[in-house]
Formats: C-alpha cells, structure tokens, sequence
C-alpha cells in the first residue's frame, strides 16, 4: 500500500498564508493607525511579497516581482517585509542582469532560426495565400505574446519558451492566492453575520 503525498498545492496555500499573515503584522507593528488606502497598499504588497517568496525565487516571475516590490517603494516596512518574509537582503533580487543576458541571447538565436524558417518558406511556396496567411498569423502571435509579457511580472525579458512556461507557474500561484483570499472572506462572513433589524 503506498503512502500518501501531501497535497503540494494546499502546502503551497498553506505557506502563503503563513507568509501573508506575518507580512500584514509587520505592517501593522510599523503603523498602528493607517487610511483605508495605506492598508489596502499593505495587503497587496504582502500578498505579492508573500506569493512571490514561496516560489524561493525559483522562478523568473517570483525574481522580477521581489524586484519591482523592493525597488518601487524605499519604506523601510517594505522593506522589512521583503526581507523577514523571504529571508533574503533586498539587494539580491535587483541583480537578475546575468539571467537577462542569457534570455536574450537565447531570444536572438530564436529570432535567427524563424527568419531562416520564413525565408525557406516563401521560396518553396512563393507569393501566395498561404504567405499571407503565415503573415497575419505571425501579427496575432506576436501581438497575444507583447500582451502576455506585460502581464507576468518580468515577462518583457523572456523568449518564448521560458514566458510560456513562467505564466504557467504564475497562474498557478495567482489561483493558490485567489483560494486563500477567498477562504479568508468567506471565513469572516461566518464569525461576523450581517446586523439585521427587528421589524
């Protein structure tokens, strides 16, 4: 009989919560009074910090993401957060110059090959139907690929391959963020039900 296997997304879930949870205290252990916007600011940035450190910057996402949160916003909560949640200096996340230097080396041999595959192409098919065809579909590709890039945090310095497989990763660590947020709501609804008035 085999033994069973931890579900990896509810350990995934609980981490996150973990790490959400402790990022809000230490927001709130720096201000004690904050303005609705001050605390949903907080929320976020936990909550990014948070999703982003449970990756253990295994990913391109979780790298760029701790980046942009750690070099958006010099507060000093900011970043402790970063550092007490992760574990790691602020410094080290902003230096993810040797991996884009490798993505666009590895951009440009794609960009080669597919200009050799197109030329090939349009000598054995000539000027046709099909040209315009693999044309226009070139346009929607490359369209669909700019808006996906400037969605998953660090997606401007991908190929192809690697954006493909780094919005998989950050879809999925967007839905463990969404079930927990949801499970939180739903949690508060039931200890707090709504006043209602005796008629």
């Amino acid at each position: 009989m085999k033994a069973r296997m931890p579900n990896s997304s509810a350990l995934m879930k609980q981490e996150f919560l973990k790490k959400w949870i402790k990022g809000l205290q230490i927001f709130s252990n720096f201000k004690k009074e904050m303005t609705i916007f001050e605390r949903k600011k907080a929320i976020k940035l936990s909550a990014d910090v948070a999703i982003a450190s449970t990756r253990n910057a295994a990913t391109h996402w979780s790298r760029a993401l701790m980046a942009d949160v750690s070099t958006d916003d010099t507060n000093d909560a900011t970043k402790s957060v970063v550092e007490q949640i992760s574990g790691r200096k602020v410094e080290n996340y902003s230096s993810s110059s040797s991996s884009k230097g490798l993505m666009i080396t590895c951009s440009n041999k794609i960009l080669r090959r597919s200009r050799v595959a197109s030329r090939r192409q349009r000598r054995r098919a000539g000027v046709g139907t099909s040209v315009k065809a693999c044309s226009i579909a070139k346009k929607l590709v490359k369209n669909r690929t700019r808006v996906l890039k400037s969605l998953v945090p660090g997606g401007q310095e991908m190929d192809g391959v690697c954006l493909i497989k780094e919005t998989l990763d950050y879809i999925a660590s967007l839905r463990v963020q969404v079930d927990v947020m949801r499970h939180l709501a739903a949690a508060a609804e039931r200890l707090d039900p709504p006043q209602r008035s005796i008629l």
